[in-house]
């Protein structure tokens, strides 16, 4: 149970950090959520990237956890 949670938790990451990188490579002026964040283009777009591929690594290893865990029942 707890493993589909970070299942979830992860792909929310994925789709906020991909959507959000699409955006900015799209129209530059549009910070959206990290419009608080100093830096500008390359920051923001920076921590999309960033929380998509730590969204994918979340849900990849939580996939491959709960694998283990049945298996192991």
């Amino acid at each position: 149970m707890k493993y589909d949670i970070f299942q979830g938790l992860g792909m929310v990451l994925l789709v906020l950090g991909a959507q959000g990188a699409i955006r900015r490579l799209v129209d530059h002026a549009d910070a959206g959520l990290l419009g608080w964040l100093p830096g500008g283009f390359a920051a923001g777009l920076t921590v999309h990237v960033l929380a998509a591929v730590a969204g994918a690594v979340l849900t990849g290893w939580a996939h491959g956890a709960a694998k283990a865990a049945k298996h192991e029942d």
